[in-house]
Protein backbone atom coordinates (compact mmCIF):
# COMPACT_ATOMS: atom_id res chain seq x y z
CA UNK A 1 0.00 0.00 0.00
CA UNK A 2 1.48 3.41 -0.86
CA UNK A 3 2.39 5.77 1.94
CA UNK A 4 0.14 8.78 2.68
CA UNK A 5 2.67 11.16 1.14
CA UNK A 6 2.64 9.12 -2.07
CA UNK A 7 -1.17 9.33 -2.13
CA UNK A 8 -0.95 13.14 -1.88
CA UNK A 9 1.59 13.26 -4.68
CA UNK A 10 -0.72 11.18 -6.86
CA UNK A 11 -3.63 13.65 -6.40
CA UNK A 12 -2.26 15.77 -9.20
CA UNK A 13 -3.03 12.96 -11.62
CA UNK A 14 -6.57 12.28 -10.37
CA UNK A 15 -9.04 13.34 -13.06
CA UNK A 16 -12.21 15.20 -12.15
CA UNK A 17 -15.53 13.38 -12.43
CA UNK A 18 -16.87 12.89 -15.93
CA UNK A 19 -18.04 16.16 -17.43
CA UNK A 20 -16.49 18.30 -14.69
CA UNK A 21 -14.38 21.35 -15.50
CA UNK A 22 -11.00 21.70 -13.79
CA UNK A 23 -9.67 25.21 -13.18
CA UNK A 24 -6.20 26.07 -11.87
CA UNK A 25 -5.73 29.39 -10.06
CA UNK A 26 -2.62 31.09 -8.71
CA UNK A 27 -3.24 33.72 -6.03
CA UNK A 28 -1.72 37.11 -6.76
CA UNK A 29 -0.38 39.81 -4.40
CA UNK A 30 -3.85 41.38 -4.30
CA UNK A 31 -5.21 38.13 -2.84
CA UNK A 32 -2.84 38.06 0.15
CA UNK A 33 -4.71 37.60 3.44
CA UNK A 34 -8.16 37.35 1.88
CA UNK A 35 -10.71 34.58 2.52
CA UNK A 36 -10.58 31.71 0.06
CA UNK A 37 -14.19 32.14 -1.08
CA UNK A 38 -13.56 35.82 -1.86
CA UNK A 39 -10.40 35.00 -3.83
CA UNK A 40 -12.19 32.34 -5.86
CA UNK A 41 -15.03 34.76 -6.56
CA UNK A 42 -12.49 37.26 -7.95
CA UNK A 43 -10.94 34.67 -10.26
CA UNK A 44 -14.17 32.90 -11.21
CA UNK A 45 -16.79 35.67 -11.64
CA UNK A 46 -19.01 33.32 -13.65
CA UNK A 47 -19.77 31.36 -10.47
CA UNK A 48 -21.81 32.77 -7.61
CA UNK A 49 -20.34 33.09 -4.11
CA UNK A 50 -22.88 30.57 -2.87
CA UNK A 51 -21.90 28.10 -5.58
CA UNK A 52 -18.19 28.48 -4.74
CA UNK A 53 -18.84 27.96 -1.04
CA UNK A 54 -20.70 24.74 -1.86
CA UNK A 55 -17.78 23.53 -3.98
CA UNK A 56 -15.37 24.24 -1.13
CA UNK A 57 -17.54 22.45 1.41
CA UNK A 58 -17.85 19.39 -0.82
CA UNK A 59 -14.09 19.02 -1.26
CA UNK A 60 -13.94 20.25 -4.85
CA UNK A 61 -11.21 22.82 -4.05
CA UNK A 62 -7.61 21.94 -3.24
CA UNK A 63 -4.59 24.06 -2.29
CA UNK A 64 -1.20 22.70 -3.27
CA UNK A 65 -2.99 19.36 -3.87
CA UNK A 66 -4.54 19.31 -0.36
CA UNK A 67 -8.35 19.67 -0.08
CA UNK A 68 -9.57 22.90 1.53
CA UNK A 69 -13.05 22.72 3.02
CA UNK A 70 -13.34 26.12 4.70
CA UNK A 71 -14.24 29.20 2.73
CA UNK A 72 -12.80 31.40 5.48
CA UNK A 73 -9.28 29.94 5.06
CA UNK A 74 -6.74 32.72 4.45
CA UNK A 75 -4.91 32.85 1.15
CA UNK A 76 -1.26 33.64 0.57
CA UNK A 77 0.16 35.21 -2.58
CA UNK A 78 1.58 32.61 -4.94
CA UNK A 79 -0.48 29.73 -3.61
CA UNK A 80 -1.95 27.38 -6.21
CA UNK A 81 -5.57 26.24 -6.13
CA UNK A 82 -7.44 23.69 -8.17
CA UNK A 83 -11.22 23.86 -8.53
CA UNK A 84 -13.28 21.01 -9.95
CA UNK A 85 -16.66 22.27 -11.11
CA UNK A 86 -19.08 19.35 -11.63
CA UNK A 87 -21.45 19.53 -14.61
CA UNK A 88 -24.82 21.12 -13.84
CA UNK A 89 -27.36 18.77 -12.35
CA UNK A 90 -30.54 18.17 -14.26
CA UNK A 91 -33.32 20.53 -13.21
CA UNK A 92 -36.26 19.03 -11.35
CA UNK A 93 -38.88 20.67 -13.58
CA UNK A 94 -39.32 18.77 -16.82
CA UNK A 95 -38.53 20.41 -20.13
CA UNK A 96 -41.70 20.99 -22.15
CA UNK A 97 -42.13 22.11 -25.73
CA UNK A 98 -44.37 25.12 -25.14
CA UNK A 99 -44.74 28.14 -27.44
CA UNK A 100 -42.56 31.13 -26.56
CA UNK A 101 -42.37 34.64 -27.98
CA UNK A 102 -38.64 35.41 -27.84
CA UNK A 103 -37.72 39.08 -28.10
CA UNK A 104 -33.97 38.68 -27.59
CA UNK A 105 -31.54 35.87 -26.82
CA UNK A 106 -27.79 35.55 -26.44
CA UNK A 107 -25.40 33.26 -24.56
CA UNK A 108 -26.15 34.97 -21.23
CA UNK A 109 -29.86 35.75 -21.16
CA UNK A 110 -33.19 35.55 -22.87
CA UNK A 111 -36.04 38.07 -23.01
CA UNK A 112 -39.53 36.70 -23.58
CA UNK A 113 -42.92 38.30 -24.10
CA UNK A 114 -45.07 36.30 -21.68
CA UNK A 115 -48.74 35.79 -22.52
CA UNK A 116 -51.41 36.13 -19.86
CA UNK A 117 -52.25 32.81 -18.22
CA UNK A 118 -48.69 31.48 -18.20
CA UNK A 119 -47.20 30.90 -14.74
CA UNK A 120 -43.51 31.81 -14.47
CA UNK A 121 -42.25 29.14 -12.07
CA UNK A 122 -43.54 25.70 -11.05
CA UNK A 123 -45.42 25.66 -7.76
CA UNK A 124 -47.75 23.23 -5.96
CA UNK A 125 -50.75 24.46 -7.91
CA UNK A 126 -48.84 24.60 -11.20
CA UNK A 127 -46.24 21.80 -11.28
CA UNK A 128 -45.66 22.10 -15.02
CA UNK A 129 -46.75 24.03 -18.09
CA UNK A 130 -44.82 27.07 -16.82
CA UNK A 131 -42.35 29.46 -18.38
CA UNK A 132 -39.50 27.61 -16.66
CA UNK A 133 -40.59 24.32 -18.24
CA UNK A 134 -40.69 26.00 -21.65
CA UNK A 135 -37.26 27.60 -21.20
CA UNK A 136 -35.69 24.30 -20.16
CA UNK A 137 -36.82 22.85 -23.49
CA UNK A 138 -35.94 25.88 -25.62
CA UNK A 139 -32.52 26.66 -24.10
CA UNK A 140 -31.35 23.07 -23.59
CA UNK A 141 -27.58 22.84 -23.19
CA UNK A 142 -27.15 26.62 -23.48
CA UNK A 143 -28.14 26.73 -19.80
CA UNK A 144 -24.77 26.41 -18.04
CA UNK A 145 -26.42 26.19 -14.64
CA UNK A 146 -27.60 28.45 -11.86
CA UNK A 147 -26.06 27.39 -8.55
CA UNK A 148 -24.95 24.13 -10.11
CA UNK A 149 -28.38 23.21 -11.45
CA UNK A 150 -29.24 23.41 -15.13
CA UNK A 151 -32.14 25.81 -14.89
CA UNK A 152 -33.06 29.32 -15.99
CA UNK A 153 -32.32 32.10 -13.52
CA UNK A 154 -35.52 33.96 -12.64
CA UNK A 155 -34.67 37.47 -11.37
CA UNK A 156 -38.16 39.00 -11.53
CA UNK A 157 -41.65 37.70 -12.13
CA UNK A 158 -44.99 38.65 -13.58
CA UNK A 159 -48.32 37.54 -12.16
CA UNK A 160 -49.89 34.63 -14.01
CA UNK A 161 -52.53 36.90 -15.55
CA UNK A 162 -50.16 39.76 -16.38
CA UNK A 163 -48.69 39.78 -19.88
CA UNK A 164 -45.45 41.28 -21.09
CA UNK A 165 -41.66 41.36 -20.98
CA UNK A 166 -39.49 39.23 -18.73
CA UNK A 167 -35.71 38.69 -18.72
CA UNK A 168 -34.19 35.39 -17.57
CA UNK A 169 -30.53 34.53 -16.94
CA UNK A 170 -28.91 31.49 -18.58
CA UNK A 171 -25.82 31.24 -16.36
CA UNK A 172 -24.54 32.18 -12.91
CA UNK A 173 -22.70 35.30 -14.00
CA UNK A 174 -25.71 36.75 -15.79
CA UNK A 175 -27.95 35.78 -12.89
CA UNK A 176 -25.73 37.65 -10.41
CA UNK A 177 -25.58 40.76 -12.60
CA UNK A 178 -29.29 40.92 -13.33
CA UNK A 179 -30.30 40.07 -9.76
CA UNK A 180 -28.13 42.93 -8.47
CA UNK A 181 -29.84 45.38 -10.81
CA UNK A 182 -33.33 44.31 -9.81
CA UNK A 183 -32.41 44.25 -6.11
CA UNK A 184 -31.10 47.81 -6.46
CA UNK A 185 -34.43 48.82 -8.05
CA UNK A 186 -32.60 51.00 -10.58
CA UNK A 187 -31.42 53.52 -7.99
CA UNK A 188 -27.79 53.40 -9.17
CA UNK A 189 -28.30 52.01 -12.67
CA UNK A 190 -30.50 52.32 -15.74
CA UNK A 191 -33.04 49.60 -14.91
CA UNK A 192 -36.37 50.46 -16.50
CA UNK A 193 -39.76 48.78 -16.06
CA UNK A 194 -42.94 50.31 -17.45
CA UNK A 195 -46.43 48.80 -17.41
CA UNK A 196 -49.66 49.78 -19.13
CA UNK A 197 -52.72 49.51 -16.92
CA UNK A 198 -56.39 50.17 -17.60
CA UNK A 199 -57.91 51.52 -14.38
CA UNK A 200 -61.35 52.55 -13.21
CA UNK A 201 -61.92 56.29 -12.90
CA UNK A 202 -59.83 59.22 -14.10
CA UNK A 203 -57.13 60.66 -11.80
CA UNK A 204 -57.35 64.38 -10.99
CA UNK A 205 -53.68 64.86 -11.89
CA UNK A 206 -51.71 64.02 -15.02
CA UNK A 207 -49.12 62.11 -13.02
CA UNK A 208 -48.33 61.06 -9.48
CA UNK A 209 -46.45 58.74 -7.17
CA UNK A 210 -47.75 56.12 -4.77
CA UNK A 211 -45.36 55.67 -1.85
CA UNK A 212 -47.01 53.08 0.37
CA UNK A 213 -45.39 50.04 2.08
CA UNK A 214 -46.73 46.63 1.14
CA UNK A 215 -47.06 43.45 3.18
CA UNK A 216 -49.19 40.34 3.51
CA UNK A 217 -52.86 40.99 4.19
CA UNK A 218 -53.54 40.39 7.92
CA UNK A 219 -56.46 38.05 7.19
CA UNK A 220 -56.16 36.80 3.60
CA UNK A 221 -52.56 35.59 3.39
CA UNK A 222 -52.67 35.23 -0.39
CA UNK A 223 -53.37 38.95 -0.79
CA UNK A 224 -51.09 41.96 -0.42
CA UNK A 225 -52.13 45.11 1.42
CA UNK A 226 -50.79 48.55 2.25
CA UNK A 227 -49.38 48.15 5.75
CA UNK A 228 -47.21 50.38 7.88
CA UNK A 229 -45.08 47.36 8.78
CA UNK A 230 -44.64 46.33 5.13
CA UNK A 231 -41.68 46.75 2.81
CA UNK A 232 -41.29 50.12 1.14
CA UNK A 233 -42.83 50.26 -2.33
CA UNK A 234 -42.99 53.11 -4.84
CA UNK A 235 -44.95 53.34 -8.08
CA UNK A 236 -44.86 56.33 -10.43
CA UNK A 237 -47.81 56.74 -12.80
CA UNK A 238 -48.70 58.92 -15.78
CA UNK A 239 -52.15 59.40 -17.29
CA UNK A 240 -52.08 58.47 -21.00
CA UNK A 241 -55.76 58.51 -21.94
CA UNK A 242 -59.24 58.68 -20.40
CA UNK A 243 -62.45 56.99 -21.53
CA UNK A 244 -66.13 57.83 -21.09
CA UNK A 245 -69.08 55.56 -20.43
CA UNK A 246 -72.06 55.25 -22.76
CA UNK A 247 -73.52 58.46 -21.30
CA UNK A 248 -70.36 60.47 -21.88
CA UNK A 249 -69.16 60.46 -18.26
CA UNK A 250 -65.52 59.65 -17.41
CA UNK A 251 -65.24 56.04 -16.31
CA UNK A 252 -61.76 54.64 -17.01
CA UNK A 253 -58.18 55.54 -17.86
CA UNK A 254 -55.04 54.14 -19.40
CA UNK A 255 -52.02 54.84 -17.21
CA UNK A 256 -48.36 54.03 -17.49
CA UNK A 257 -46.83 52.75 -14.26
CA UNK A 258 -43.09 52.77 -13.65
CA UNK A 259 -41.75 50.73 -10.79
CA UNK A 260 -39.14 51.98 -8.39
CA UNK A 261 -39.55 48.73 -6.44
CA UNK A 262 -40.87 45.34 -7.49
CA UNK A 263 -43.15 43.99 -4.79
CA UNK A 264 -45.75 41.29 -5.30
CA UNK A 265 -48.96 42.71 -6.85
CA UNK A 266 -47.47 46.20 -6.43
CA UNK A 267 -49.26 48.02 -9.24
CA UNK A 268 -52.58 46.32 -8.55
CA UNK A 269 -52.51 47.20 -4.85
CA UNK A 270 -51.11 50.71 -5.26
CA UNK A 271 -53.61 51.77 -7.90
CA UNK A 272 -56.50 50.35 -5.85
CA UNK A 273 -55.08 52.22 -2.83
CA UNK A 274 -55.54 55.57 -4.58
CA UNK A 275 -59.02 54.66 -5.79
CA UNK A 276 -58.19 53.45 -9.29
CA UNK A 277 -58.27 49.66 -9.27
CA UNK A 278 -57.48 47.80 -12.48
CA UNK A 279 -60.20 46.74 -14.86
CA UNK A 280 -60.79 43.02 -14.51
CA UNK A 281 -59.02 42.74 -11.15
CA UNK A 282 -61.49 40.82 -9.00
CA UNK A 283 -58.99 40.48 -6.13
CA UNK A 284 -58.23 44.16 -5.48
CA UNK A 285 -60.99 45.90 -7.40
CA UNK A 286 -64.37 45.78 -5.72
CA UNK A 287 -67.55 46.64 -7.61
CA UNK A 288 -66.28 45.41 -10.98
CA UNK A 289 -69.71 44.32 -12.17
CA UNK A 290 -71.40 47.58 -11.16
CA UNK A 291 -68.78 49.64 -12.98
CA UNK A 292 -68.84 47.37 -16.03
CA UNK A 293 -72.61 47.89 -16.33
CA UNK A 294 -71.90 51.53 -17.19
CA UNK A 295 -69.93 50.47 -20.26
CA UNK A 296 -71.43 50.04 -23.69
CA UNK A 297 -72.15 46.60 -25.06
CA UNK A 298 -68.86 46.17 -26.96
CA UNK A 299 -66.59 47.40 -24.15
CA UNK A 300 -68.47 45.35 -21.58
CA UNK A 301 -68.16 42.23 -23.74
CA UNK A 302 -64.42 42.81 -24.20
CA UNK A 303 -63.92 43.18 -20.48
CA UNK A 304 -65.93 40.05 -19.68
CA UNK A 305 -63.94 37.93 -22.14
CA UNK A 306 -60.66 39.39 -20.89
CA UNK A 307 -60.96 37.37 -17.68
CA UNK A 308 -57.95 38.98 -15.99
CA UNK A 309 -56.54 42.24 -14.72
CA UNK A 310 -55.84 44.68 -17.55
CA UNK A 311 -52.09 44.96 -16.97
CA UNK A 312 -49.21 44.59 -19.43
CA UNK A 313 -45.44 44.85 -18.92
CA UNK A 314 -44.76 47.06 -21.94
CA UNK A 315 -41.14 48.14 -21.53
CA UNK A 316 -38.06 46.53 -20.02
CA UNK A 317 -34.58 48.03 -20.00
CA UNK A 318 -31.44 46.86 -18.21
CA UNK A 319 -27.67 46.76 -18.45
CA UNK A 320 -26.31 43.59 -20.02
CA UNK A 321 -24.47 41.79 -17.20
CA UNK A 322 -21.50 40.87 -19.43
CA UNK A 323 -21.08 43.70 -21.94
CA UNK A 324 -22.48 46.61 -19.92
CA UNK A 325 -24.60 47.64 -22.90
CA UNK A 326 -28.02 49.06 -22.07
CA UNK A 327 -30.73 46.95 -23.68
CA UNK A 328 -34.30 48.20 -24.02
CA UNK A 329 -37.34 46.33 -25.31
CA UNK A 330 -40.94 47.29 -25.97
CA UNK A 331 -44.04 45.13 -26.23
CA UNK A 332 -47.28 46.25 -27.82
CA UNK A 333 -50.58 45.56 -26.09
CA UNK A 334 -51.67 41.96 -26.71
CA UNK A 335 -54.76 41.54 -28.93
CA UNK A 336 -57.23 41.20 -26.05
CA UNK A 337 -56.11 44.47 -24.42
CA UNK A 338 -55.86 46.27 -27.76
CA UNK A 339 -59.46 45.22 -28.45
CA UNK A 340 -60.55 46.51 -25.04
CA UNK A 341 -58.82 49.82 -25.68
CA UNK A 342 -60.47 50.18 -29.09
CA UNK A 343 -63.90 49.49 -27.61
CA UNK A 344 -63.36 52.04 -24.86
CA UNK A 345 -62.26 54.67 -27.39
CA UNK A 346 -65.21 54.09 -29.70
CA UNK A 347 -67.61 54.22 -26.78
CA UNK A 348 -66.52 57.67 -25.67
Amino acid sequence: MPAPDELLDDMDDVAPEAGATRVDITAGPEDEGLRLDRVLARHLPELSRTRLQALIASGQVSREDHPVTSGSAKVGAGQHFRVDVPPPEAAEPVAQDLPLVIVHEDEDLIVVDKPAGLVVHPAPGNPDGTLVNALLHHCGDSLSGIGGVRRPGIVHRLDKETSGLLVVAKNDRAHQGLAAQFADHGRTGPLERAYLAFVWGVPDLASGTVDAPLGRHPVSRERIAVRASGRFAITHWNLLASFNDREGRPIASLVECRLETGRTHQIRVHMAHIGHSLLGDTVYGGGQRTKANRLGEEARARLETLGRQALHAARLGFEHPRTGEFLSFDSALPPELAALQKALILEG
